[in-house]
């Protein structure tokens, strides 16, 4: 839908309640359907966002099209006016070693210290590679240790619950070391997806732990039947 009908999509979100989205990159998510946006230069997206009464926050990124050309990435982010770069995962190794995860941190300390120097925030999710263990220990929290704080900031899947990462354990754990989350509900029970505020996750304290992780913004990913199902709860979500 994305590629056929971008305004029409945006108009959706909007009427649905959503006020600010996050985008995929059209050349590392071309596959998804974003390769579509590839005929507009950033500065025209960020003019259809605007005039349908939304902002947009933040971008994804493949790490490949950093790799192939990070400065190039960097200039379509910055015509888009958008300051937050994310990818979804370092893409490593199955079953790592150490130093396969020294290596990942390496490199994307490298590409977030380039993006620094540009006003980007470099940011990393948790998909793949950061679920793997290393000697019974998490990659993910190995990396906590070795992504370097003042060029990278984290965004939390928050239903990687299903394999025992909590969103607020992690946010209180790593303080100010995060940038945005994922938000999907989650049931134990049944071990689905859900609508947010349905489910068995505590909302209150996921949010208010948020603020001490650092989170500046959330984005609801989830297929459009739950998200557009979330909006009454998170509007009327109070967070002491």
């Amino acid at each position: 839908m994305i590629a056929k009908d971008f305004r029409g999509t945006l108009k959706m979100l909007a009427a649905a309640g959503f006020q600010t989205i996050e985008l995929c990159s059209p050349v590392g998510y071309a596959d998804s359907g974003f390769a579509g946006l590839g005929k507009f230069k950033g500065v025209e997206l960020q003019r259809m966002i605007h005039e349908e009464g939304l902002t947009c926050a933040s971008a994804h990124f493949s790490i490949d099209e950093l790799r192939k050309d990070q400065d190039g990435r960097i200039a379509w982010t910055k015509d888009l006016g958008v300051a937050q770069m994310i990818v979804p995962s370092l893409d490593g190794q199955k079953n790592p070693t150490l130093d396969d995860v020294k290596r990942a941190a390496d490199e994307y300390n490298r590409m977030g210290e380039r993006a620094a120097s540009a006003g980007i925030v470099q940011g990393l999710h948790n998909e793949d590679f950061e679920l793997t263990k290393v000697d019974g220990k998490r990659t993910y929290d190995l990396l906590f240790q070795l992504l370097d704080p003042k060029f990278v900031k984290f965004q939390f899947q928050v239903s990687t619950i299903s394999d025992g990462y909590d969103a607020a354990e992690y946010f209180t754990k790593y303080p100010g070391r995060f940038i945005s989350m994922h938000v999907q509900g989650w049931s134990a029970t049944t071990r689905k997806i859900v609508p947010v505020g349905e489910g068995t996750l505590d909302w209150n304290r996921i949010f208010t732990a948020a603020k001490t992780g650092g989170i500046k913004n959330y984005f609801v990913e989830m297929d459009w039947p739950l998200m557009k199902a979330s909006v009454p709860y998170l509007r009327q979500l109070q967070v002491g």
